[in-house]
């Protein structure tokens, strides 16, 4: 029996990657970094408490493991994302230097290819960077953006009846993803034969088929009940309308490179990529979310 290690074993992704590998047949050590959340982790044989800034805890985590999934999420109030995300990747790298024939399944990024421009997708082009000098089999799942990142905007969407989008022109098909799907897809890859060590084997994960701003709009109206139509946010609305959420001035700025790269079509899996599809419809992964978070529509 294969015991896989996952870290992020609590959230969307993850969670989906633990029940997948448990009703397979494979034993799974859910890596938490708070011992509180634990109880949320269906389906694992263990659990075990690790942070990934500390390479000893990794190391930990993972031995006598025969396979490892690792999730970088990018921390919105980080003051510095890409220091952070730097110093997860030499922590990954330090802490999976003694097991070399490990197989490790990285989740990546749309646009991880690419080196610079591109905002987010760059913090996850160093990750895969530093752990590509690893002699470990790796996988580089890169995965399109969560359709459940709208979600949050839809109070305001609510209130307003207008879906504000950086994502432009509201015609333009989108490729969007569910969380879940995804860990459906690392799941059954970490359960299929690893790539050859030395060739990273690249897969790239979006959902049965790409969405406009538009249609994320009248998903949102057909689920809520309300009236939402998707409008253009100027571009120098964007950063102040993400710190105004909370987000940190330079995560803000991240998001702001990442969304004009997409509208220049530059978030593209390169040419002959292996793309893989979750079977999820946008309109159905929003209602999971908004039903999870208990959100009615006007007047509820």
């Amino acid at each position: 029996m294969n015991t896989i290690a996952v870290f992020g074993s609590t959230g969307r992704v993850g969670t989906a990657s633990v029940r997948r590998l448990g009703q397979s047949g494979a034993s799974v050590r859910a890596v938490v970094r708070r011992t509180s959340t634990a109880a949320r982790v269906e389906g694992a044989g263990a659990v075990v408490q690790a942070d990934l800034l500390d390479p000893q805890a990794v190391a930990a985590a993972v031995e006598g493991c025969d396979g490892v999934q690792v999730i970088c999420p990018v921390s919105p109030v980080a003051p510095d994302p890409a220091a952070e995300m730097g110093a997860l990747a030499e922590s990954l790298a330090e802490g999976l230097r003694d097991f070399p024939s490990l197989p490790v399944l990285v989740i990546s990024d749309y646009g991880a290819q690419i080196p610079a421009g591109t905002g987010i997708p760059t913090l996850f082009h160093q990750i895969e960077e530093r752990l590509g000098e690893l002699p470990n089999p790796l996988t580089l799942v890169r995965s399109a953006e969560h359709m459940h990142n709208w979600a949050p905007q839809l109070p305001t969407a609510l209130r307003t009846g207008t879906l504000a989008s950086r994502h432009q022109p509201l015609t333009r098909p989108l490729p969007m993803v569910h969380a879940a799907d995804v860990g459906t897809i690392t799941a059954d890859l970490l359960l299929s034969p690893p790539p050859h060590s030395g060739s990273p084997r690249v897969v790239h994960v979006e959902g049965p088929r790409r969405y406009t701003a538009r249609e994320v709009a009248a998903a949102l109206a057909a689920v809520t009940g309300g009236v939402i139509t998707a409008r253009e946010l100027p571009r120098e609305e964007w950063e102040p309308t993400l710190t105004a959420a909370g987000a940190s001035p330079a995560f803000a700025e991240l998001h702001a490179d990442f969304c004009a790269a997409h509208n220049k079509g530059l978030i593209e899996p390169p040419a002959g990529a292996d793309i893989r599809r979750g079977r999820t419809a946008l309109d159905a992964a929003l209602a999971s979310v908004i039903s999870a978070a208990g959100v009615g529509g006007q007047g509820a």
